[in-house]
């Protein structure tokens, strides 16, 4: 039952009304209550986080904890790209119809997951890799890769939930909820960081404020839920170095730069 409620809380519903009365709560003293049955509902591990239990004073505190120096070790290999978040390698591929992918039996373009036929265009023939969280994940996203921010923009209003069912039956989530977008360079390729939100609490914070940026630094992070999608431009990463579906720690190795990059 608790188990369940916690769903409702960070994947299950829609509903503007109940979203904010739920981000609410979250951030109220009441719900700090519930802190010690989400760590055992979740079997969150109390040794990584950045705090102690009892000086998280709300769930959402709790939710986008930091870790301890060291427990998300970054890996070493200049060559590598590593996962940006705690999180479940779904899905990875190459783009279909030059800029399409299948998720779910639907169809993303990423023309409409980033906003325009023109911020597509650099992605033709590229690669994509969809990583999910779950509410037990540390949701802290952090860069893959040494490069420049070259730009940074939001899109989308209302959003969907972005789990199982919310991609087979829900209206396109991942070009349609509410999004945040940051598009490095990477000496001459690019890769575009899509973080998706889930409900109407709508919330990325962005917390990096230079230009530059080094492998493992932390981007941002999800007040609620979601999904991160990389879009990488062909020639950036090595198609068959992409590790296979499953769990994945933030820092750990993702793929590898194509050779021509490295």
């Amino acid at each position: 039952m608790k188990k369940l409620f916690y769903q409702a809380c960070i994947e299950l519903t829609n509903h503007r009304l109940l979203s904010r009365i739920l981000r609410a709560f979250s951030r109220s003293k009441i719900s700090r209550r519930l802190i010690p049955s989400f760590i055992k509902t979740y079997q969150l591990n109390e040794k990584e986080m950045g705090r102690p239990v009892s000086e998280y004073t709300h769930l959402h505190d709790l939710f986008i904890r930091t870790l301890k120096p060291g427990a998300r070790p970054v890996d070493p290999d200049p060559k590598s790209v590593i996962s940006p978040v705690d999180g479940a390698i779904a899905q990875a591929g190459q783009l279909e119809e030059n800029t399409s992918f299948s998720v779910k039996g639907q169809m993303y373009t990423v023309a409409e997951m980033l906003g325009g036929q023109e911020e597509a265009a650099r992605y033709r023939d590229g690669l994509y890799i969809i990583l999910y969280l779950s509410p037990k994940d540390y949701h802290r996203i952090h860069s893959p890769v040494d490069g420049l921010v070259r730009k940074q923009w939001s899109l989308g209003g209302r959003s969907y939930p972005v789990n199982e069912a919310g991609l087979r039956y829900g209206r396109r989530p991942l070009s349609r909820n509410y999004r945040m977008i940051t598009e490095l360079q990477v000496t001459d390729k690019h890769l575009a960081i899509v973080k998706v939100g889930a409900m109407n609490i709508n919330t990325i914070e962005w917390t990096h404020r230079s230009t530059e940026i080094k492998k493992g630094d932390e981007i941002a992070y999800f007040s609620f839920g979601s999904t991160v999608v990389l879009l990488a431009e062909k020639g950036l990463l090595d198609p068959d170095s992409v590790a296979d579906a499953g769990s994945i720690q933030m820092g750990a190795r993702l793929a590898m730069k194509e050779e021509s990059d490295r």
